[in-house]
């Protein structure tokens, strides 16, 4: 159930406070069998005298009860969404990942695989006699030891065999030989082959330097490392990473201002850097000089900027640097947000995740151009049922949901439930009250096996309702609707517009929409079941009640929409900084945990 703050004066919403969750049938839960009696208070606004107001299940933490889903922004939820998804499926990980053969080189025949010794001259003849293209086998198995990761006598090996086989050595089978030794940290080897190829080769070509760049930079030579990377721009633009190497190379060997300015020149390029570079600029970096506090402090505001997350290494390294600042007591904690946005280690209120006034304008008037009225608006709809559209919206209410009919109606699998899981949908935010528009397509409205008409009546009774032509993409209709209904407006979909984010014209814009949408996007998940009731779950701090009524045979989760943007951020005698503990975040995803950095007095 959505759960909103009423003036119950005049029925205005005040301030909406979360996110509409549908998802699994609730008795493949344990804890949530009918045998729990236990019996908690039925909030006054939900009884309508409709309904019965019986609870049950026991006060379960988030991790008792694995039902409760996280918002699907929330990182890690597309992972673990898909691991239910091959559950229920009954794919084991081998079925829907089988292992793929043993990769040959191309070239070679049968089950070839790379020596675990290294081979004399002789075993080397005959294991290249054995091979259906001798003329490949050279820079063909160089490969496959470097793929296997094979030890460095046996390149070495192979390499002696091809000198005396053929009385030279082609820069092919060199640059490969290279490559074993930079990824093996063999930074002597890498020297001796260096001056070969520098020697032999007029030329070397990129994937050599930056081989040469990442093993120099981690020695003494780090400075021809530097020489490598100019002798790279004439031909390139290095990449993030490559320029990391050199950078860190010079911020740990005592070198502040070259590493710096090699930082700028990366900046400059439009190139992020990465994480393992702020991470050496953190440890290299004094914390005692102003200066260089000031750039490291630019670090953490290009991470706001440009909503970047540190791993959880990184802010590691962030938090021990505050804390050894001299002349400044920084205690840091780790911590996470309450639902009402406040840091739970040191109680300050954290950024909201709702947009200005300015910022909602600058927002609206960017996806009405770029996206609802782009250059292929003639792919979505016509210019005249888009008209048609606006109109409707102008002699409409505003309104305080919008919901994707087509979207939370393909909540369930069965063909004979997609109307019934929309009305219980639109239903149910219609006894909160709330001004609902239903946006469809207009096959919806054919009475079908999947479409009753008795439904979709019921549903025009409760929404205003607008369909689309069949063919008409119905998202920019959606987004118009709650944009131009105002700030309050929330709306329904599973779509994640990430489509649609990309028409926006630059990163900032399309972070600001990201934002936008993590504060106003309810998402459905759910399927029917006959003959079972609705559940309604109100999460509130740490307090949930369970409400049991007889209206649909769909079971409904709510979520907190999260009440703080997760962003990096500071008030000057704090930082909190959102950071990224999981390995399976999605792009479209954020952290839940947070580092609390506080400046003692």
């Amino acid at each position: 159930m959505i759960r909103y703050e009423f003036d119950y004066h005049d029925r205005r919403i005040i301030k909406p406070e979360t996110v509409l969750e549908c998802y699994r049938d609730w008795s493949s839960s344990p804890q949530l069998s009918k045998n729990n009696s236990r019996q908690t208070k039925v909030p006054s606004r939900w009884n309508n005298g409709t309904t019965g107001g019986r609870t049950g299940g026991q006060n379960l933490s988030h991790k008792q009860n694995p039902s409760i889903l996280k918002s699907v922004f929330a990182a890690g939820t597309a992972k673990r969404t898909a691991e239910i998804m091959r559950r229920k499926a009954g794919l084991t990980p081998e079925e829907n990942h089988p292992e793929e053969p043993v990769r040959r080189t191309a070239g070679m025949k049968g089950n070839l695989q790379a020596p675990n010794r290294p081979l004399s001259v002789e075993e080397w003849k005959n294991l290249k006699e054995s091979v259906g293209s001798p003329d490949r086998f050279n820079v063909g198995m160089m490969v496959m030891l470097l793929k296997s990761g094979a030890e460095l006598d046996i390149a070495k090996s192979l390499l002696s065999f091809v000198a005396t086989e053929t009385g030279t050595v082609s820069y092919q089978l060199l640059l490969q030989y290279l490559a074993i030794c930079v990824n093996g940290n063999h930074d002597k080897e890498v020297f001796d082959v260096y001056s070969i190829m520098r020697e032999s080769f007029p030329s070397l070509d990129t994937g050599a330097y930056n081989l040469l760049i990442k093993s120099f930079s981690r020695t003494s030579r780090w400075r021809e490392a530097i020489g490598f990377l100019h002798d790279l721009k004439k031909v390139i633009t290095p990449s993030p990473r490559i320029y990391g190497h050199v950078i860190a190379a010079a911020i740990l060997n005592g070198d502040p201002i070259t590493s710096w300015a090699l930082y700028d020149e990366l900046l400059a390029k439009g190139l992020s850097p990465q994480q393992e570079t702020w991470s050496c600029l953190f440890e290299g970096t004094s914390a005692s000089e102003n200066e260089q506090q000031e750039r490291l402090l630019g670090i953490l505001l290009y991470m706001r900027n440009n909503q970047v997350y540190p791993q959880l290494s990184l802010a590691s390294t962030i938090k021990t640097w505050f804390e050894r600042i001299p002349r400044q007591k920084w205690r840091g904690t780790w911590s996470s947000s309450s639902p009402k946005g406040l840091c739970k280690s040191c109680g300050t209120e954290l950024e909201s995740i709702q947009l200005s006034a300015e910022e909602y304008q600058q927002l609206r008037s960017r996806v009405m151009t770029d996206i609802i009225q782009g250059r292929d608006v003639f792919k979505k709809t016509t210019p005249e049922e888009l008209e048609r559209f606006k109109e409707f919206v102008r002699t409409k209410p505003a309104f305080d949901v919008v919901v994707d009919g087509l979207n939370v109606a393909n909540i369930t699998n069965d063909q004979s439930k997609k109307s019934e899981s929309l009305l219980a949908v639109v239903s149910e935010l219609k006894l909160q009250g709330l001004t609902v528009l239903v946006l469809g397509r207009k096959h919806m409205l054919q009475p079908s096996r999947s479409w009753s008409r008795q439904n979709m009546n019921l549903i025009q009774q409760k929404a205003h309702c607008f369909f689309t032509d069949n063919i008409s993409e119905d998202d920019p209709f959606l987004l118009y609707a709650t944009l131009h209904s105002g700030n309050h407006c929330r709306f329904v979909s599973k779509d994640l517009m990430r489509d649609h984010k990309a028409c926006l014209p630059d990163e900032a814009t399309r972070r600001l929409f990201f934002k936008w949408q993590r504060g106003h996007q309810m998402v459905a998940y759910g399927r029917i079941a006959a003959g079972r009731r609705v559940r309604f779950q109100v999460r509130k701090k740490r307090t949930r009640e369970r409400i049991w009524r007889y209206l649909y045979s769909m079971c409904l989760y709510v979520q907190s929409v999260p009440s703080c943007d997760t962003i990096v951020q500071t008030s000057g005698e704090t930082w909190h900084i959102p950071y990224d503990d999981t390995e399976d975040r999605c792009s479209y995803e954020v952290p839940q945990k947070w580092l609390c950095l506080t400046r003692i007095p």
